[in-house]
């Protein structure tokens, strides 16, 4: 597998830290800091580079990040720019912070290396084809690896024990036979899926048969576009993933809808209390890590799943799994 800081990840909500505010982020395992100028949004290392203290303790003053320990100060492109202890002192570039670019994309600030490409699959996915109307809901901390949490958004066999009432009922477990599919990258999807859902949509009050189409998108995220019948509204699923460690992960969901009347709040208030009946089997699975290799067995209900494990083998993803 590529080098870690090679791979863009979500860090946080667009708007998220405000202008003249700084907070802790991660990347993998490397603690960061995410802070936002005048300039724009940054993202260096979570380390002084004078005596190793956490910058995220720190503040931004005078449109500089403040060091909590001497107060060095640095610039939006990560120059040293003041040693208070030292007035007059033009500081060389070796007394820098280690910068990260930045970018934002579907409504979040995704980090990588400073020598981290835009191409596939290490860029952020594109989307595509979705509804324009989007909301973002997150962050959601579990306490497992990301790619057991992608698993579980492609898993369909557990919608009338975990999600009952809203989708999928107990009279409506068994898994209908469907197919998976890969597409020009070799990602794993399924290109037609039906199944009853309580509550068909979101918004939606009522059951009926859902038509749903899913797409692993990288190895750490994946979308799910359903329609309930005919008439019913265009919906998607995103869901993206960070890894914070080999067994923790930072979790979003962005909702696309073609409801001209849908209601932010409740999109959010629906996907909260389906992840809040996800989030503790999740937590329970042992172990935290993702087989690939054996350890746990399978059913004919799994195809997607088991072509999911398959596929992060085939292209060398081994982060948070086992």
């Amino acid at each position: 597998m590529s080098a870690l800081h090679d791979w863009w990840l979500p860090l946080s909500a667009a708007d998220d830290p405000g202008t003249g505010r700084c907070r802790p982020a991660r990347h993998f395992e490397t603690a960061l800091v995410l802070w936002r100028a005048t300039e724009g949004p940054a993202v260096f290392d979570d380390r002084c580079p004078h005596r190793g203290a956490s910058l995220s303790l720190g503040r931004v003053h005078d449109d500089r990040l403040e060091c909590p320990y001497h107060g060095w100060r640095f610039a939006h492109d990560g120059r040293c720019v003041e040693v208070p202890a030292v007035p007059g002192f033009q500081p060389p570039s070796g007394h820098g912070a280690r910068t990260w670019q930045v970018i934002e994309r579907h409504g979040l600030l995704w980090a990588a290396g400073a020598s981290a490409s835009d191409a596939e699959p290490f860029a952020p996915p594109a989307l595509a084809g979705l509804p324009k109307t989007r909301v973002l809901c997150g962050p959601f901390d579990v306490a497992t690896s990301a790619p057991r949490v992608v698993e579980n958004f492609l898993d369909t066999a557990h919608f009338g024990f975990v999600h009952e009432g809203f989708l999928g009922a107990r009279d409506h477990v068994e898994v209908p036979a469907y197919e998976v599919a890969h597409d020009a990258l070799g990602r794993p999807g399924v290109p037609h899926y039906r199944a009853w859902q309580p509550r068909a949509a979101s918004a939606s009050a009522g059951g009926a048969w859902v038509d749903y189409r899913y797409q692993v998108l990288s190895p750490l995220s994946a979308l799910l576009h359903k329609q309930a019948g005919a008439d019913g509204p265009d919906e998607a699923y995103v869901l993206w993933t960070s890894p914070t460690g080999r067994e923790s992960c930072r979790a979003w969901f962005t909702i696309a809808t073609a409801d001209p009347h849908a209601d932010a709040g409740v999109l959010r208030s629906f996907q909260q209390t389906i992840f809040a009946q996800d989030q503790p089997v999740l937590e329970s699975q042992r172990p935290r890590e993702l087989p690939l290799s054996g350890g746990e067995v399978h059913s004919a209900a799994d195809r997607f799943s088991a072509a999911y494990r398959r596929w992060l083998r085939d292209i060398g993803f081994s982060y948070g799994c086992c």
